[in-house]
């Protein structure tokens, strides 16, 4: 079967810049054949992704803001005024305080729990259900998720509770659309060199950890993420739904480290 994306419009949410996993989607995606719209929040994240919509033919992008349902509103009906449907969307979208990543999770304020729960969860949810509405056909609805989730990770903490939550919403939401024909998942990548992933610390030394460890000592890479989007969303993976499919070079399979990293 020939993977392609030809002929299917998406939504990539989340592209900060040309390092981000969202872009490595993006690119992958476009290089498949699909044709894409890009959201961004703020004036300054919009002049970032400009160049990178332009360079894959890309000229639809909504400035939205996921805590707010009138921006909800208003980028939803742009798309559904210009394509009328939509056959995918990638959401690459978490926020929590950098400073509550560090110590300890028992020390995390109500007010960035509840931010970090939304903007890093709901909003999955929220963009389910308004991208559902423009998939009369079926259609894929992919996400971002990290090995935090299930196993205690440093510097992660309420991140790695929004995740579990996310993964768990994954399930749901593929349960809930299933019948409609629409496919929900989500990809966990191994730790990468991305603007996000800078924002946890110690993320150098988890860097060296898992490339001196994985099984095929080798972090993923944009192309491998993008690659596995492509399959998610063609019709490859048409019997593929409420999956955390993992690309961290077989980390999550580890007991310990290798023999040569024991300390």
């Amino acid at each position: 079967m020939t993977i392609t994306l030809q002929g299917k419009r998406g939504l990539i949410m989340g592209v900060a810049n040309e390092r981000s996993i969202a872009w490595g989607i993006a690119k992958a995606m476009a290089d498949a054949g699909a044709e894409l719209a890009f959201s961004y929040q703020g004036e300054a994240f919009g002049k970032r992704l400009e160049p990178l919509a332009q360079s894959v033919g890309s000229s639809m992008m909504v400035d939205v803001d996921v805590t707010d349902e009138a921006s909800m509103d208003a980028a939803f009906a742009m798309i559904k005024d210009t394509w009328g449907r939509l056959d995918f969307v990638v959401h690459a979208i978490a926020f929590s305080d950098k400073n509550e990543l560090a110590g300890r999770i028992i020390d995390t304020s109500r007010e960035n729990f509840k931010n970090s729960l939304t903007i890093s969860c709901y909003s999955f949810i929220d963009v389910a259900k308004r991208a559902s509405d423009l998939m009369p056909e079926g259609g894929t609805l992919l996400t971002l998720t990290y090995q935090g989730s299930n196993r205690v990770t440093p510097f992660y903490n309420v991140m790695g509770v929004a995740k579990a939550a996310l993964e768990s919403a994954t399930r749901y939401l593929a349960n809930d659309l299933g019948p409609q024909g629409i496919r929900v998942n989500a990809i966990s990548p191994g730790p990468m060199k991305t603007l996000a992933g800078a924002a946890i610390g110690g993320a150098r030394k988890t860097y060296k950890h898992t490339e001196q460890n994985t099984p095929l000592r080798a972090n993923a890479t944009l192309e491998a993420v993008g690659g596995t989007a492509v399959y998610l969303a063609s019709d490859a993976g048409a019997c593929t739904t409420g999956e955390i499919i993992r690309v961290d070079g077989g980390f999550h399979v580890l007991g310990m480290p290798q023999p040569d990293h024991l300390v």
